[in-house]
């Protein structure tokens, strides 16, 4: 079985680099991928400027000229353009009862098993604004995949695959190279990567009668964002129809095919590659990887671009060596591309 490396440091990675007093940190982050894989993949790093990120792409080539002898050639001069992603931040407070907590054998893991429900909401809220955030429409949030890759005719339309469905039933898959020149994560600049956790200690709440009881309060803060630094190491396969794919009439490895040869980074040797789907398309994939048997009673293997592979001591599917990554993140009722 393949296995696949890890160049770049992921949050657990950062999380484990910095807690010196205790795995609390790194314990969250471990939690959060267990339901969220893309957070095993994503770098992480600092903004540039504050809370924002600067980034300049290459925009235009100079031309070279065929010159002839005792000719000169005119210089030139590529062109760039600059791009600025914003973090947002979102937050969430937990609240306990401190009679259950002081009733624990183990108060620190009670609270942080009490404190499971609101960690798991932020995971989904990050994971959502990770495909779907729209600063035009949700300022606060940070820019996703989704409206940065929504149109064939944009400038980066060319890495946007359709894959033919019309109805109300649509999904995307999304194939990232995670790297310090490609895309990555950010947080911002002074700050922590990653989920914080600020135990606030015990305190006296007053209900709106009047009454009183102690709780233990904690908040939870997350400031992240998500910067596309070469949009050629990501491709979007849109328009998926869940039906016809269900029904087994999508061509989803021809749809992977296509997008595999618009990704810039082919050979994966100066990043780290993902495929990213909801569970309905890997479990259209996995029934591509099962051995059949033919009418003559004989075993038929899978399609053999489609493989298993190690990642993180995991065994994973993969595509070209590629680790496909089951992200709910990612829905069945996705506007229309064009």
């Amino acid at each position: 079985m393949a296995t696949l490396n890890q160049s770049y440091p992921t949050l657990l990675d950062l999380a484990k680099q910095s807690d010196y007093t205790g795995t609390v940190v790194a314990d969250i982050i471990e939690m959060l991928a267990d339901t969220n894989l893309i957070l095993q993949d994503i770098p992480f790093m600092e903004c540039n400027n504050g809370t924002k990120h600067l980034t300049t792409m290459r925009s235009g080539i100079p031309q070279p000229t065929w010159r002839r002898l005792y000719e000169g050639v005119q210089p030139l001069k590529g062109t760039n353009v600059q791009v600025e992603d914003t973090c947002g931040m979102l937050e969430s407070w937990s609240e306990v009862d401190a009679k259950l907590v002081d009733l624990s054998n183990n108060p620190r893991q009670f609270r942080l098993n009490e404190a499971t429900a609101f960690i798991e909401g932020m995971n989904r809220e990050m994971a959502d604004a990770l495909f779907n955030g729209d600063t035009d429409t949700d300022p606060e949030k940070f820019m996703g995949f989704g409206p940065r890759f929504d149109s064939t005719t944009a400038d980066n339309g060319g890495q946007v695959v359709l894959g033919g469905g019309s109805g109300a039933d649509n999904t995307s898959i999304w194939m990232v190279v995670w790297g310090p020149r490609t895309v990555h994560g950010l947080y911002p600049k002074g700050s922590k990567a990653g989920l914080s956790r600020d135990d606030k200690g015990k305190t006296t709440k007053e209900n709106s009668n009047g009454s009183l009881y102690d709780v233990f309060r904690e908040k939870f803060t997350w400031d992240v964002g998500l910067t596309v630094r070469d949009w050629r190491y990501v491709v979007r396969i849109a328009n998926i129809d869940v039906s016809a794919m269900a029904a087994g009439s999508t061509d989803v490895l021809g749809l992977l095919r296509q997008g595999y040869w618009k990704l810039k980074q082919r050979q994966i040797t100066g990043g780290r590659a993902a495929i990213y789907a909801n569970a309905n398309v890997c479990e259209a994939l996995d029934a591509q990887t099962t051995p059949t048997m033919n009418s003559g009673g004989s075993t038929v293997a899978g399609n053999i671009r489609l493989s298993r592979a190690e990642a993180d001591g995991k065994e994973v599917m993969a595509y070209r060596g590629i680790p496909i990554r089951e992200c709910d993140a990612i829905g069945n009722a996705e506007a229309i591309v064009s």
